[in-house]
């Protein structure tokens, strides 16, 4: 199993180059911000509508189709799977209730009497007073057509009920997940650790003046994209460990297994620590002390014809979010 060929979350595809290679990291930071962001408060077509540009803009992006055919298969498996827990999963509005109070205070006051007392007197006669049978008759609901074609519940048969708030929260949830993971993964896939950093750097600039370490941030993001081959490499030698020793799974039982897989992830933990203390040791070697004495370039960050086409695109596209989208 290699991971960092079969499931290459994460990471930077540096050969082919596409054109949304060649955009700038801040115009593409911008787009994916505009995924993430509209929506929130959008309509269930607005949500699904976002799923469709995405896989459209893989296709456009003239991406190999080996590289994101896994990763778009695997999330779309994830979110079709939510979608269908949370479609049939109960949606809080049909949840029976008891109500606080009766909801015939005279018969059950009759009932409650001894058989020696006396009713309590009213103003109105023995003939006025209204028998328990027309009491109940007059409580029960009238049974009127629907003059709409609207219904709530969508599908009802036995222990299986889905309804129109259930189907609506199923789209949303679905949707926003897929939209997170896909949009950022496809903008780490195409665009490298040291255009991200340099792009954030430039649109941070304007916090400097209040004494926020804008440097330290970036240069933190940049070895936290730097980290995650590290991590993909580590638990894929660790998986080749445990295959190559042939554990047999079913004489260990629930119990050993759980032991096993705890010594696992402690090895893991501890050889990302050691991964860790060894970049420290190394940036300190070449005499890194701090981001601010020991300026590093990443980037030469430049808008460019394309780049200006893109950021009218990111107005057309918050435009129909509030148009549409609404």
């Amino acid at each position: 199993m290699d991971l960092l060929r079969s499931l290459p979350i994460g990471l930077y595809l540096e050969q082919p180059i596409s054109w949304l290679h060649t955009l700038d990291a801040r115009v593409k930071l911008g787009w994916l911000l505009s995924f993430l962001l509209t929506p929130i408060a959008a309509s269930p077509e607005w949500r699904l509508s976002l799923v469709g540009w995405l896989f459209l803009l893989t296709l456009l992006s003239l991406l190999p189709f080996r590289v994101w055919q896994r990763q778009l298969g695997l999330i779309l498996l994830f979110s079709l799977l939510l979608f269908i827990v949370t479609m049939f999963a109960p949606d809080g509005i049909t949840v029976s209730k008891q109500p606080r109070l009766p909801n015939n205070e005279l018969v059950v006051q009759s009932t409650s009497l001894p058989a020696n007392a006396t009713p309590p007197l009213s103003e109105s006669t023995p003939s006025e007073q209204p028998s328990p049978n027309s009491l109940s008759e007059i409580e029960e609901p009238v049974q009127l057509p629907q003059p709409t074609g609207y219904r709530y519940v969508l599908f009802h048969k036995g222990a299986i009920r889905i309804t129109r708030r259930s189907l609506e929260l199923a789209i949303r949830l679905s949707t926003l997940t897929f939209v997170l993971i896909y949009s950022t993964n496809l903008f780490l896939m195409t665009t490298a650790p040291e255009e991200i950093t340099a792009g954030i750097d430039n649109l941070m600039q304007p916090l400097r003046r209040f004494n926020i370490p804008v440097t330290e941030i970036v240069l933190t993001l940049t070895l936290s994209l730097r980290f995650i081959p590290l991590v993909l490499e580590e638990v894929q030698n660790l998986v080749r460990s445990v295959r190559t020793r042939a554990i047999n799974w079913k004489k260990l039982g629930f119990r050993g297994s759980m032991q096993v897989w705890t010594m696992i992830a402690e090895r893991l933990i501890d050889n990302l620590l050691v991964r860790a203390e060894q970049i420290a040791s190394a940036m300190q070697v070449r005499g890194f002390t701090s981001p601010n004495q020991h300026r590093v370039q990443w980037h030469q960050s430049r808008l460019r014809l394309r780049d200006w086409f893109a950021i009218v695109g990111i107005g057309v596209f918050w435009s129909a979010r509030w148009l549409v989208g609404s």
